[in-house]
């Protein structure tokens, strides 16, 4: 076990709902209006983030109290979604100085918001920065109005700029797109288009995905202490047809076609679907696939202490009763579950293999590991390069064939 590196803050909430989402959101009138929830969800999430922080301090000490014992500060924090940029200015300052307080953030830390580009879902750049956010992460998706109305996206292009603008006129040190491929529509022309047009803005950081449309009901995560919600019968014949437009070759293409203009424009990959100039890669997320402990608060979210997995319902009535119970009686963490995490050396290097940094020569001596790298070597999916061995960019691709050998 280990102390938290980073801490995953979720917020839970979007003005609309897109047909492809898979995550913890709520949308309508419990995002806007005089029934809107975001401030009753708040005060609860001040409560977890305060009992979370009592384990923590019981199991490592309390954050900067010296030597044997404390815990150090947190490197990184991230505000995802839903749209955390919907938060209010003061709400969004208010908890980063209750992390800061009770978790303790180093000077450096990262601290990054997510954000739709909308003109009333991406808050204001400025007050967004003095609450200490130093990091923004824009859900572009695409730069095609026909494919952003497909998926459900209420921007449009300009407001993509007019965001990242904003974020720069701000002082936000570092800003990511986040870009979608393999939509249903979507051609190889209209995806280099969506690339010239990101790549036109400078962002810092590129994270681009495959569109997966997955069925959380039938894996059976949408129970009462499941991550996930259930899935909405209009988004299931959503996806049921945009599974048809899809195109395994297609999306291989896109994914060539965007590796190498993104290393042109100056971008390194160093995570499967991540691209960063030099000095921006995401921290946050690099210590996810280091295998380093974070914690989560907010419905639906993961945590992680080195040896195990703990999850957060998604359900958020639950979720708000057990922190502000209404008969005043004294809140409980929520419900939720844990796990074992698989923490062997399959597991290790099959984390290690999605970053660019890979794994040293010395793994093929590994009985455990050998076989599957010999046969990642063979199949030109791994390849030597000086004293590391990666993933090649067909290996990117092919990756899940890999990883179903080491693990």
């Amino acid at each position: 076990m280990a102390p938290p590196s980073g801490l995953y803050v979720h917020f839970p909430f979007c003005v609309s709902i897109c047909p492809y989402c898979d995550f913890v959101v709520y949308a309508g009138k419990a995002a806007r209006g005089p029934e809107r929830r975001i401030e009753r969800f708040v005060e609860a999430l001040e409560v977890e983030l305060r009992l979370r922080a009592d384990v923590l301090d019981a199991r490592w000490g309390r954050p900067g109290a010296g030597a044997g014992g404390s815990r150090p500060a947190l490197e990184t924090l991230y505000l995802g979604g839903g749209t955390p940029s919907l938060l209010p200015a003061a709400s969004l300052a208010r908890l980063i100085e209750l992390v800061r307080a009770r978790y303790g953030l180093d000077p450096r830390a990262e601290v990054t918001l997510e954000a739709n580009p909308g003109p009333d879902e991406r808050g204001h750049a400025g007050a967004i920065r003095a609450a200490g956010v130093t990091r923004l992460s824009i859900g572009a998706q695409s730069f095609h109005p026909a494919e952003l109305r497909t998926l459900g996206r209420r921007h449009g292009p300009g407001d993509i700029a007019a965001a990242v603008h904003d974020a720069r006129a701000a002082g936000i040190a570092s800003i990511s797109l986040d870009l979608l491929y393999d939509l249903p529509g979507q051609t190889l022309e209209s995806w280099s288009r969506t690339l010239d047009a990101a790549l036109a803005l400078r962002p810092d950081h590129v994270s681009m995905y495959a569109l997966t449309l997955d069925d959380p009901d039938a894996e059976g995560l949408t129970g009462p202490s499941g991550d996930h919600l259930v899935l909405r019968s209009g988004a299931r014949r959503w996806r049921d047809a945009a599974r048809r437009g899809q195109d395994d070759d297609r999306a291989a293409a896109m994914y060539e076609l965007a590796d190498e203009r993104l290393a042109e424009a100056g971008f390194s990959w160093y995570e499967i679907s991540n691209w960063a100039r030099p000095g921006h890669a995401s921290r946050h997320n690099l210590g996810y696939w280091q295998g380093r402990a974070w914690e989560a608060v907010g419905p639906g979210a993961h945590a992680f202490d080195g040896e195990r997995r703990r999850w957060n319902a998604g359900r958020l009535d639950a979720y708000i009763a057990a922190l502000v119970p209404a008969d005043g009686s004294g809140a409980v963490l929520p419900a939720g579950g844990a796990e074992p995490a698989s923490t062997g050396p399959g597991e290790a290097a099959m984390l290690a293999l999605r970053t660019s940094a890979g794994l040293p020569l010395e793994a093929l001596d590994r009985p455990s590991l050998a076989a599957a790298l010999a046969w990642g070597i063979e199949t030109h999916l791994l390849a030597p390069s000086g004293p590391r061995l990666r993933l090649t960019r067909r290996g990117r691709l092919l990756s899940n064939e890999l990883f179903a050998r080491l693990v």
